[in-house]
């Protein structure tokens, strides 16, 4: 396995993930944050494939991620390049990798039911199992984001474009919240990651 991935992940998952990522003709590369994702596949013109994690993930959410990103690999491989990005045969094979990640050596004990929960039916991101992405954000290094789900009723927060928005009642799943500017109505997925606003 690539050394410059053994800071950002469990130490006891190193072996397993190694045997994962023994591909011909796959890098993995660390970038800087993004805000709309936390890692992407792509194959390459020149045949070969390329992963990208963004670096500052904890090592829970930097596992997680990676193995998700095999699995689009995995899945592309053995079921050609027709398949639906996150459709069965993608959360068939993310769910058959993931599976020996899933123990107390490699997470901590009040993460696996949460995991075993999300990864009967993984969606898309992780960002939209609600508790699941509350409980790994325990583990980031403290910074000034709040998820929307925690703002108050009628307060105002920003968005990393800069953008204002005040926060209104939940619908089903998601929260209404208008922009101040505009005064358009938004839905915001419970754990977006906004700045509260004074």
């Amino acid at each position: 396995m690539q050394s410059h991935l053994h800071a950002h992940i469990p130490q006891a998952a190193i072996q397993q993930l190694e045997s994962l990522l023994d591909h011909d003709h796959v890098s993995v590369q660390i970038k800087q944050e993004r805000k709309t994702r936390h890692g992407d596949y792509r194959r390459l013109p020149n045949g070969r494939h390329q992963i990208t994690i963004n670096g500052n993930l904890n090592p829970f959410r930097f596992l997680i991620t990676l193995v998700h990103e095999v699995a689009h690999l995995e899945a592309y491989l053995k079921y050609g390049r027709t398949i639906k990005p996150h459709g069965k045969e993608w959360k068939y094979t993310f769910q058959r990798l993931m599976l020996p990640f899933l123990n107390p050596q490699v997470f901590p004990q009040d993460l696996l039911p949460l995991l075993a929960r999300h990864f009967k039916n993984p969606k898309a991101s992780s960002d939209t199992d609600v508790q699941l992405a509350f409980a790994l954000k325990q583990f980031d290094a403290p910074n000034d984001k709040t998820f929307v789900f925690e703002v108050p009723l009628g307060q105002t927060f920003k968005l990393y474009n800069g953008r204002i928005f005040k926060k209104g009642e939940k619908r089903v799943k998601r929260y209404e919240c208008v922009e101040v500017a505009s005064g358009k109505l938004y839905l915001f997925n419970p754990n977006a990651e906004v700045e509260l606003v004074n």
